[in-house]
């Protein structure tokens, strides 16, 4: 297995390119046998409710829901900043399978050693 993969997204649907590239980065690691977490905060933190992540950001993108049906086949998993979930209002019930609240200091215990990182 190879090194870890960290992504940070802030962005939610209202820029659904930026979802799109962050989630492609997020695939090919965890596609490629990297243990990947996606650190959602801000408007990104909906995209870990189920049927949130709809649509196709431009002429020739994958769709987003397959983006998060491969990241989560791959074993990828989704660490949402519990700060901006709880701040919306949102139902933790609601939570797609891959999706755990957890704040920067879980993001820091996950990185451990090291992590290559991405920011969204």
């Amino acid at each position: 297995m190879g090194n870890k993969a960290a992504i940070s997204l802030t962005t939610g649907l209202e820029d659904s390119e930026k979802v799109t590239i962050a989630l492609l980065v997020a695939v090919g690691a965890a596609e490629s046998g990297r243990p990947t977490v996606m650190f959602l905060t801000k408007e990104a933190v909906r995209l870990a409710l189920a049927g949130t992540t709809v649509g196709v950001a431009c002429e020739g993108c994958p769709s987003l829901p397959d983006l998060m049906r491969r990241y989560e086949a791959a074993g990828g998993e989704l660490l949402v900043c519990p700060v901006c979930f709880n701040a919306k209002h949102l139902d933790p019930d609601g939570m797609i399978s891959n999706a755990t609240l957890g704040g920067s200091v879980q993001l820091w215990e996950w990185i451990g050693d090291g992590a290559t990182t991405f920011s969204f």
